[in-house]
């Protein structure tokens, strides 16, 4: 026979640290600083990339943020930005300049990042889940939305999330990373070129052939078309390099 016991609850000291709260006030100025830092970059990329701002130009810190109304904490961390998509370059001591990036170091990278993608394209085709199905067709599909909407903002950001889906497709995370690293360096050229409604239209048919070597688990054919996208890009980036060029020659 067991005998059971009302035993009482004693409340013991508690000695270790207080829970902390997030103070709220204090991280909306860092959420603020860091908006205004990536509209700043985003204006001054473009500023770059129209010619506006000339290679080898100075971008001073103290300049910028007076030009921007701003201080110079989002100014430091755009240049930061644009310094690791290859426009700026950033030395110690010194001030940032825009990069003088050459027709020739843009063939070269585009030229390895059609490889890395066609990689991506061909293990995605042996690999792909039916989830990863879903996700490059919604990709796929959000990209002919956005050029029917002749909506360049939204057209690129869909394009990103195209090429994203197959990267992640291909499960191999060490690749996917090299091929997003090396994505984010040529990113303000590819932008830029896909503000222009020809190149939209083309490349929604390109991904829908891609998309379909895919699904058919045609990995050889899923990497030539993805390394013909690339070529077509790249040839489309050097002609707008080629045009600023002749810009800043002229001027």
């Amino acid at each position: 026979m067991f005998l059971c016991y009302a035993v009482p609850l004693i409340s013991l000291p508690f000695n270790g640290p207080e829970p902390r709260m997030v103070d709220t006030q204090q991280t909306r100025p860092l959420q603020e600083a860091q908006t205004r830092a990536k509209e700043l970059a985003t204006t001054l990329e473009n500023q770059i990339l129209s010619g506006e701002l000339k290679p080898g130009e100075q971008l001073d810190e103290a300049n910028l943020a007076r030009r921007f109304h701003v201080s110079r904490t989002p100014v430091r961390e755009a240049l930061k930005q644009l310094s690791a998509s290859g426009l700026v370059d950033t030395r110690p001591r010194q001030r940032a300049v825009v990069a003088k990036m050459t027709i020739a170091d843009l063939i070269y990278s585009f030229e390895i990042m059609a490889v890395l993608e066609g990689a991506c394209a061909r293990f995605a085709a042996q690999r792909h889940t039916a989830k990863d199905r879903l996700t490059i067709r919604a990709a796929f599909e959000a990209c002919c939305k956005m050029t029917e909407k002749d909506d360049p903002d939204a057209f690129y950001r869909a394009n990103k999330d195209f090429h994203n889906s197959i990267y992640a497709a291909s499960h191999n995370p060490l690749l996917g990373d090299q091929t997003i690293a090396l994505r984010r360096r040529l990113e303000p050229y590819r932008r830029q070129i896909t503000f222009h409604p020809g190149p939209m239209a083309r490349s929604d048919v390109e991904h829908g052939h891609i998309m379909q070597a895919i699904f058919d688990m045609d990995g050889t054919a899923a990497d030539r078309l993805m390394r013909a996208h690339l070529d077509m890009l790249s040839n489309d980036v050097a002609g707008l390099i080629s045009a600023l060029n002749r810009h800043h020659d002229g001027n």
